[in-house]
């Protein structure tokens, strides 16, 4: 197999969209390409521009609550699983077509003959049960399906989590009381999942969005803190790393250090917990 390079790439242009969505389609399509550090063998390459035509397709009368069209968010979720996750191929084929079963007319039988048994597995994975229960038993039995699945191939919880990560950055045109049900569950089981699982940066982020919703008043406050104390909070971190630089410079060894403030949701935490007031050192 030979691989492509990226000034190869070709976009695929979604004819069937009026001119402004088309151009907004392949700038994000592009965004993704452009995401794959690695060069991709030429068989890589083209399954994830069938799968990108196939989702394309299958999301051509659907629109998300932004109004933007709806296959925006499966090429989002497919670069979050890529630049933010470091997931290859197979998984960016699986996050463009993690939504067409549940929601279109392609079956699972038409992926498995298309992309082969592990992306029909994954994206299988990925598809929510259809069931007539109570709304929280569907919620834990969707849970279930995907924490079975890590045994099989952990990338199916990895793409969902790219999935939530994506839907809690884009949540603001939903309604309030959707909103608020979302944060819930994001708070107490994809947040705390994304720390088991190590992805630190993803479970910071979507602990600080579900505080925006459902602590709005408090997150405000604790982020203009921030941003008026950012100086001095930056000298604080280069002054209590300076003696650390000081001795690693004498051992003349390689070494990096950084420092970073407390998350908005950890802040807000200790506060909380600790009855106290918010401090630049927190």
């Amino acid at each position: 197999m030979t691989r492509a390079a990226k000034h190869e790439y070709t976009e695929v242009t979604p004819v069937l969209y009026e001119e402004e969505d088309r151009l907004l389609i392949q700038r994000s399509y592009r965004r993704l390409l452009q995401s794959m550090k690695q060069d991709m063998e030429e068989d890589d390459l083209s399954s994830i521009r069938r799968a990108f035509e196939m989702a394309v397709s299958a999301h051509l009368e659907q629109r998300r609550n932004t109004g933007e069209p709806f296959i925006l968010h499966p090429i989002e979720v497919a670069r979050i699983c890529v630049e933010e996750i470091g997931l290859g191929p197979t998984a960016v084929v699986c996050a463009l077509l993690h939504d067409v079963v549940e929601d279109t007319t392609v079956k699972l039988e038409d992926i498995r003959k298309e992309f082969g048994e592990r992306v029909a597995i994954i994206v299988d994975g990925l598809t929510k049960l259809d069931s007539n229960k109570l709304e929280v038993s569907q919620q834990a039995a969707n849970l279930q399906k995907v924490l079975k699945t890590l045994v099989d191939d952990v990338r199916v919880v990895l793409i969902k989590m790219a999935d939530r990560l994506h839907n809690m950055r884009t949540i603001g045109a939903m309604p309030r009381h959707k909103q608020l049900k979302i944060a819930s569950e994001t708070s107490f089981i994809y947040a705390p999942l994304a720390h088991r699982l190590g992805l630190y940066e993803i479970k910071t982020e979507l602990e600080d969005l579900c505080l925006k919703i459902t602590e709005p008043e408090a997150y405000q406050s604790i982020a203009q803190k921030l941003n008026e104390t950012k100086k001095t909070r930056q000298q604080y971190i280069e002054q209590f790393i300076a003696p650390l630089r000081y001795h690693l410079d004498d051992l003349k060894i390689e070494y990096r250090i950084l420092g970073r403030p407390k998350s908005i949701y950890s802040i807000w935490n200790k506060m909380r917990k600790k009855k106290c007031r918010f401090r630049a050192n927190l």
